[in-house]
């Protein structure tokens, strides 16, 4: 069995493609490009570039938190792969990916991530060391992030930020990556993958405030 893996719900855009069964996977080939914008026009032929088109029997797409517009590419894209390739279609958070990565890297820790959520926020959730999420993913002003991450180590976009302000522990910046998707806990994987922004939308109807 093949998995694609998309990740593209932050600055960077990446696929991936997996031979094995279940979170027993084999890494084909994947990409990761740092874009900040020109997810839409990056991913589709990301894609193509795989072995084999990444034609696969499951797909694996980020949820978010994280940009809007990255979430709704990503999905789009999973969504209209899984139909045309008659595809089992999985869904997993994006901090939790960085987490996992950062994990295998520094050994089974306690970790809080930290990403950019915009307007000023950031996007914070925490894990135990055997990766269960204890604190689930919100957007907070940095002060009530700090307040929020009491581990010692915390990654994401924003950890060293966080690590500076708060006056301790140990920041490693880092980025979600589908190449990872492997490090993935089960229990993180969704079956009917919605996207979770994290926050509410920018934009509003006539007449009403933003976020409302």
């Amino acid at each position: 069995m093949r998995t694609l893996a998309i990740e593209c719900a932050t600055e960077n855009c990446s696929a991936a493609l997996f031979e094995g069964d279940g979170m027993s996977l084999r890494l084909l080939g994947g990409y990761c490009e740092r874009l900040g914008r020109g997810h839409a026009e990056r991913l589709v032929p990301m894609i193509g570039e795989l072995p084999d088109g990444g034609r696969a029997d499951r797909i694996a797409v980020s949820i978010g938190p994280g940009s809007f517009t990255g979430i709704r590419v990503g999905l789009a894209a999973a969504k209209a792969l899984a139909l045309a390739w008659n595809a089992d279609l999985l869904g997993f958070p994006t901090l939790a990916l960085i987490a996992a990565q950062i994990r295998d890297e520094l050994g089974a820790v306690p970790l809080g991530v930290a990403n950019n959520a915009g307007h000023g926020e950031w996007f914070v959730a925490s894990y135990a060391a055997d990766g269960q999420c204890v604190l689930p993913a919100r957007s907070l002003p940095p002060g009530d992030a700090i307040a929020a991450l009491a581990t010692h180590a915390v990654t994401g976009s924003q950890a060293e930020s966080l690590v500076e302000r708060r006056g301790f522990g140990e920041a490693v910046p880092a980025w979600p990556d589908a190449r990872a998707f492997s490090l993935l806990p089960a229990q993180e994987l969704i079956a009917d993958p919605h996207p979770a922004y994290g926050r509410k939308p920018d934009a509003a109807l006539p007449g009403q405030k933003r976020g409302a």
